[in-house]
């Protein structure tokens, strides 16, 4: 009896069908995740942002903060140079990520240390405080694009306008007026230090009743702030 070699019809696979719409349900919205992004730090090359997350949790909490965008135009020079040298004084020579402070964190097994301005610009202006690998992972993926549209003067820009100083204080201009009752533009280089030392801790430091240790790091600022002036690494946000 001859035997039926007609192809039998494929069974349906239904995991199969769900695991590849998953799929590409997932390179869907991440590229239109990317994408948003993209056209979000596009507009902020030119717009300031507007209040971030965190400055409406602060809003909500304390009942009022005080913030006002300057340009960078409208800031000392030397706050933007000390900034620079307390947070990341190779600002201008990484894109983004500074591998070398990251390899001597990971050498000296400390869990911290090793974030660039940019990153905490990207963190600042997007994402939301506190330590989670998700936010890590969002971190990662969107400060090398906001250093590919964001010259490195608007990344500093965008970083001293909404940086906290204090509690319900951010940007430099509220800053300056809170501390020391002048312009951002007539901060002086003993000023812009101080400004620069309580960055990482605003709550518990205080730029007009310095402790002992902040003064010794203000001096410690106020020297990296000159050092990098002369040796060049503040070229790309200097006029």
């Amino acid at each position: 009896m001859p035997r039926n070699t007609a192809k039998q019809p494929r069974r349906a696979d239904p995991l199969g069908r769900l695991v590849r719409g998953a799929r590409r349900w997932l390179m869907w919205a991440a590229l239109t995740a990317v994408t948003c992004v993209a056209l979000a730090q596009l507009a902020h090359r030119y717009v300031p942002p507007g209040p971030t997350y965190y400055m409406k949790q602060e809003a909500r909490r304390l009942g009022t903060i005080r913030h006002q965008w300057v340009p960078m135009d409208q800031i000392a020079p030397v706050m933007a140079r000390s900034a620079v040298a307390a947070e990341d004084a190779n600002f201008c020579l990484h894109w983004g990520f500074d591998m070398q402070a990251i390899r001597q964190v990971l050498e000296k097994g400390a869990a911290r240390g090793a974030s660039t301005i940019s990153q905490q610009t990207v963190k600042n202006v997007y994402l939301w405080q506190g330590r989670s690998w998700l936010r890590k992972a969002l971190e990662a993926v969107m400060t090398p694009i906001s250093e590919i549209i964001w010259p490195k003067r608007r990344i500093i820009e965008i970083y001293l306008n909404i940086a906290e100083f204090d509690q319900g204080i951010f940007g430099i201009d509220a800053a300056a007026r809170h501390y020391f009752g002048v312009a951002p533009a007539d901060l002086s280089d003993l000023q812009a230090a101080r400004l620069a030392a309580v960055l990482p801790d605003p709550k518990d430091r205080s730029a007009s009743k310095p402790s002992a240790w902040l003064r010794k790091r203000t001096g410690s600022i106020m020297d990296g702030a000159a050092t990098i002036r002369r040796d060049g690494r503040a070229a790309c946000f200097e006029d």
